[in-house]
């Protein structure tokens, strides 16, 4: 999943940088207020970390720009500014969450997997369909129980599917969201990943709706009915 950081701090990029990657996110980085309003405007990112004193737009401002466009991405403010009436407002202005700086890597990353789980409408890190199990803190997929070994980009791609469980996601939304900044974005790399995690997880976990994307879901439960000779 691609995440959007608008920090001007270069050791503070630097930092969300590492932590994001070693979590399993793709990173994209800028510290400019209209390049991240044009980003956060044109791009499909996940979620965004923001800063609030940026060069060129202030943040609070990149943030009213984008609710006002209707764009209801993912935000979590991160700034130095800590007084009370400026979380607030940040918070009136759409953002999802608020963390002061500076602050805990360990904290942040949990703030970040919360408002994505309330953005897909999920209430728990662990992320289920059937006997399948992905642990977004821990990076980690069982089926029944038993681990699976996935590749970064097999667990990003199921991650995605598993956030719109019970959705069709279009290739092209998962090729935005498991293909770094400046990667030409490979539907047909996105074809080959869903055969891997189906050889891997079961060919009946992804299902495909031709024309549109891929959906996974939870099985459908056994039926009830009870056959009754005539």
């Amino acid at each position: 999943m691609r995440i959007l950081v608008v920090e001007d701090d270069p050791r503070t990029v630097d930092i969300l940088i590492r932590a994001l990657t070693a979590a399993g996110y793709l990173a994209d980085h800028t510290g400019d207020g209209e390049d991240a309003w044009f980003r956060g405007d044109t791009e499909p990112y996940a979620a965004v970390i923001l800063d609030l004193g940026l060069r060129g737009m202030d943040g609070l401002a990149v943030l009213k720009r984008w609710r006002a466009a209707g764009r209801d991405l993912p935000v979590l403010i991160l700034t130095a500014r800590g007084d009370w009436s400026e979380r607030v407002e940040g918070i009136d202005a759409g953002a999802d969450d608020y963390m002061p700086k500076p602050f805990r890597v360990e904290e942040l990353l949990a703030r970040l997997r919360a408002i994505l789980r309330r953005a897909a409408g999920q209430t728990s890190p662990v992320l289920r369909a059937g006997g399948l199990a992905l642990d977004t803190r821990q990076m980690g997929v069982t089926l029944d129980g038993i681990p699976i070994h996935l590749s970064p980009q097999e667990y990003r791609l199921l991650c995605v599917l598993l956030h719109h469980k019970g959705s069709v996601v279009s290739q092209g939304e998962l090729a935005d969201q498991i293909y770094a900044d400046g990667i030409e974005r490979d539907t047909n790399g996105v074809e080959v990943l869903v055969g891997r995690l189906r050889r891997k997880l079961g060919a009946d976990l992804i299902q495909t709706r031709r024309g549109f994307g891929y959906l996974v879901d939870d099985p459908e439960p056994a039926s009830t009915h009870t056959k009754v000779d005539e």
